[in-house]
């Protein structure tokens, strides 16, 4: 039994969001299963357990590395981890350029370009948590 609450706690929480929580990346150890309490009218078991867990919650202020994803005029999608990040063309250095023609699209300067697969470094100035995805 001990065995399968294991394993349903695994699939059940990593890879999920909460909006109290980040993004539960990793199940690490599982520090207590309480006894469980059956409930009335359907007969399903609930047991209360205590864990522990890698988490990732952003916050403002707070300095990551991503990867570029998509590029528009409106500004670029990168990849930190679970997380999907919005930068605003208005929030990107004015010498960039939005090269409509380019393939892939990109932003660039005379020294600098951001298109798919760029490495970034961005500083996060708000975020909106999606508790339905990852």
């Amino acid at each position: 039994m001990e065995q399968f609450l294991e394993n349903k706690l695994y699939s059940d929480v990593e890879g999920t969001c909460s909006g109290a929580h980040g993004y539960i990346i990793a199940v690490l150890s599982i520090l207590d299963i309480g006894s469980g309490n059956v409930m009335s009218g359907t007969g399903q078991a609930e047991f209360v357990t205590r864990y522990r867990a890698i988490v990732f919650k952003p916050f403002k202020g707070e300095v990551v590395d991503g990867i570029v994803g998509e590029v528009n005029k409106m500004g670029f999608f990168a990849d930190v981890g679970p997380l999907n990040v919005f930068v605003s063309s208005h929030l990107i250095d004015p010498d960039m350029k939005f090269d409509p023609n380019s393939n892939p699209p990109s932003f660039a300067s005379q020294e600098e370009v951001i298109d798919r697969d760029t490495h970034v470094r961005l500083k996060i100035v708000g975020t909106k948590v999606d508790a339905t995805t990852i």
